[in-house]
């Protein structure tokens, strides 16, 4: 059985971790919210966030491990050395991770879009650059790196899309599910009301 987990931080963007969340239990995929450093997590926007469980190694049992952005919660979940060590050894054991707005900066710190296609938050793709000089940023609104085994995405309004880009990324097909959120009538509809 497939297994997710979005860590979230203090200062995490909530809408980018529970959209995630919402898509993949309506699948049926078993995803857990992970606490970076305690299961009480505090959003950027003040919403209190319950998860199931803090980080710990099992974090390497998962399928897929997905970060939301908000640049505190992309600073504390880059400056957590056990969440480094740990992600690390995911991505040298060929896991998929995941990470949009400003997470992917925790991405680049820890060495793993060194090569990769990625995207991310406008701006924050210069920070990137520092310490990843020869990863390929995109403006596209989701990117998917087979090789690297990473997926990210742009900001809160992208955060559906990103939550399905995981879910088809696993092997599901999330057409049904598209069309009964309405997900499918927005992206054919949006560009015509511009």
């Amino acid at each position: 059985m497939t297994k997710v987990a979005v860590v979230f931080a203090d200062g995490c963007e909530e809408v980018e971790g529970l959209s995630v969340v919402d898509v993949l239990r309506r699948l049926n995929i078993d995803c857990d919210m992970v606490g970076l450093d305690k299961k009480e997590i505090n959003g950027d926007h003040h919403i209190l966030l319950t998860c199931d469980k803090v980080v710990d190694d099992s974090l390497l049992e998962y399928d897929l491990v997905a970060f939301p952005g908000g640049r505190t919660g992309a600073l504390n979940l880059r400056n957590n050395e056990k969440l480094a060590k740990l992600m690390i050894q995911r991505n040298k054991e060929g896991k998929w991770d995941a990470a949009m707005c400003a997470a992917p900066i925790a991405l680049g710190h820890y060495g793993l879009l060194e090569g990769a296609n990625y995207t991310c938050y406008p701006g924050f793709e210069k920070e990137i650059e520092k310490e990843c000089p020869n990863g390929h940023f995109s403006t596209d609104i989701t990117v998917v790196d087979k090789e690297h085994k990473i997926i990210t995405s742009r900001g809160p309004a992208t955060a559906w899309a990103y939550a399905y880009t995981i879910a088809r990324t696993l092997g599901y097909d999330t057409k049904e599910l598209e069309k009964a959120m309405l997900y499918d009538y927005l992206a054919k509809n949006i560009t015509q009301s511009l």
